[in-house]
């Protein structure tokens, strides 16, 4: 029995190995990729302004009833067209219609 047990200790031991070995960077699968750990990577955040003309999508309550021991929030997404300072300069239902049904404990 110990002999069994051991056997497969050391199986998995040895599999375990081989599947760390498989995923370093120095195994036969990866010879062909480069890595460097002493480069620095050099990355630029890149400042994007949110276009005008592209529409927000937003999810607005429309409604909270209770059906038997739930509540039911009712939401409907818009798209919102805002302009440069952030005013919304119109708001056009999508028709897509979410609900959230939660127990009410009281």
């Amino acid at each position: 029995m110990k002999l069994k047990t051991f056997l497969c200790v050391s199986f998995l031991l040895v599999t375990l190995g081989f599947a760390a070995y498989l995923d370093s960077p120095y195994s036969f699968i990866n010879k062909k990729y480069a890595y460097s750990a002493d480069q620095p990577v050099m990355a630029q955040p890149v400042d994007v302004e949110p276009s005008s003309d592209v529409p927000v999508l937003e999810e607005k309550l429309e409604k909270i009833e209770r059906v038997d021991d739930y509540i039911v929030e009712t939401y409907q997404e818009y798209e919102v067209y805002k302009d440069k300072d952030g005013n919304v300069l119109k708001s056009e239902p999508t028709g897509k219609i979410d609900t959230l049904q939660y127990w009410d404990n009281q």
